[in-house]
């Protein structure tokens, strides 16, 4: 937006009969500002570099209130003279958003928007999304950085928060040099345990570095590597430490500490009596038995399996709620499974993809599931089991790998399905 101004003179000044209003010059005897009530008089007169008892111009008062607007904090600035006062009407602008710092080895912290603050009268935390407030911020991150050792190029633009599918800050960013992850210092683990962790850990060495991200995703790797062993109650805290500056960039170590918590064992998985799987037929394909070490995939496994199960009939929506007992004591832990079914599902439509018409024409002419009854999802997968009923489609499943895709219409609990061969590569 271009920048508004309006001067007006009051008629308690005299206009010379010799020279014209815009050469005259004016000496306010003290600064007004209306409508900004964030900021103070002393930070505005600052901003505008206006200085008390100085004579000004028309044109030098359009200057100082053209400095205000070129911030990009406000979007109309006008202006009175009453021959003591020069008084500023300002309108804010509505779109200021938070400063966010991505790769920074300093946090956005109440000492460093007073560092900001001391040499930029108008920076209170927010920026406009373009204006020379940006900028300067910008300027002064980099003064910031190199107080510190740094010589940086920083960068800005708007960060669009994913959840929220809106711009939420500007997000300030080193472009160089690099920023990375530096060395991981492990403390928490056992002795069994800490080789592979340090070495799990040390994947993100040499990564990008976020101030956002990094601590977070270092943590969540080493969680899992414990629950995926049994360690079901592990935690892991990333802390980053004082940045090291060498040739090769700037590198942020982390502190990790880990509290690994009991190994679990399995003491049994017991379903509900209401399952449409029987506690035999569970048992039976169980991966998991007593005694063994709880590992989080062989748990999914077990879970998928009882939701197939009810997708055999038409369950398509069927919820499975494994509740887990621990025994913190013993180090074991045992799960009781409930399931609620949901409505059932019907079989919907057909098609068949990547294939010619004729063997389109040969599988829809098998295709086990009529329209209109109950799905059933093993029935895809055993269709390829034609056993010499159909010779042809033998031979045809025999060399490729039937995919399949689901698509649930809620509205009236159909299923359609979409089938694709994909041929084997020895």
């Amino acid at each position: 937006m271009k920048p508004k101004f309006r001067f007006l003179l009051s008629a308690l000044v005299a206009v010379s009969l010799h020279g014209s209003l815009a050469a005259q010059t004016f000496t306010p005897q003290s600064f007004k500002f209306k409508g900004a009530d964030e900021y103070s008089n002393a930070e505005l007169i600052a901003a505008a570099n206006l200085t008390k008892g100085a004579s000004l111009t028309q044109a030098q008062m359009s200057d100082h209130a053209k400095l205000l607007m070129d911030t990009g904090l406000f979007t109309n600035i006008s202006f009175t003279f009453n021959g003591a006062d020069l008084t500023f009407e300002i309108t804010p602008s509505p779109d200021l958003l938070p400063v966010r710092l991505e790769n920074f080895p300093m946090d956005k912290d109440k000492m460093l928007d007073d560092q900001i603050h001391a040499h930029l009268p108008l920076y209170h935390g927010k920026v406009p999304v373009q204006g020379g407030l940006m900028d300067d911020v910008q300027k002064e991150l980099e003064s910031q950085l190199a107080a510190r050792g740094i010589q940086a190029t920083v960068t800005a633009m708007p960060y669009n928060d994913l959840i929220l599918n809106k711009v939420t800050a500007i997000n300030f960013s080193i472009a160089s040099p690099p920023v990375t992850v530096g060395e991981i210092s492990l403390s928490g683990a056992s002795p069994e345990q800490a080789a592979n962790t340090q070495s799990n850990a040390a994947i993100f060495v040499g990564s990008p570095y976020s101030k956002a991200g990094s601590a977070n995703e270092l943590e969540i790797r080493v969680v899992l590597f414990y629950t995926e062993q049994g360690y079901l109650e592990a935690t892991a805290h990333a802390t980053a430490q004082t940045a090291t500056i060498d040739p090769q960039g700037v590198h942020i170590p982390f502190a990790l500490i880990v509290s690994e918590g009991p190994r679990y064992r399995l003491t049994g998985i017991k379903l509900a009596p209401d399952m449409a799987v029987t506690q035999e037929t569970f048992d039976k394909q169980a991966r998991l038995r007593a005694g063994d070490v709880v590992a989080p995939a062989k748990l999914r496994e077990e879970w998928h399996f009882i939701e197939r199960q009810y997708h055999n009939h038409g369950l398509m929506k069927a919820a499975i709620s494994p509740v887990p007992a621990f025994d913190h004591t013993n180090g074991t832990v045992s799960y009781l499974v409930t399931a609620v079914p949901g409505p059932v599902y019907t079989m919907g439509t057909l098609r068949v993809e990547n294939v010619a018409d004729d063997l389109r024409a040969a599988i829809i002419s098998t295709w086990p599931i009529p329209a209109g009854s109950t799905f059933n999802e093993s029935a895809i997968t055993a269709m390829t089991a034609t056993q010499g009923v159909h010779p042809i489609l033998e031979r045809v499943f025999a060399a490729t790998t039937l995919r399949y895709r689901l698509s649930l219409h809620d509205d009236v609990h159909t299923v359609d399905v979409i089938l694709r061969l994909e041929k084997r590569h020895p």
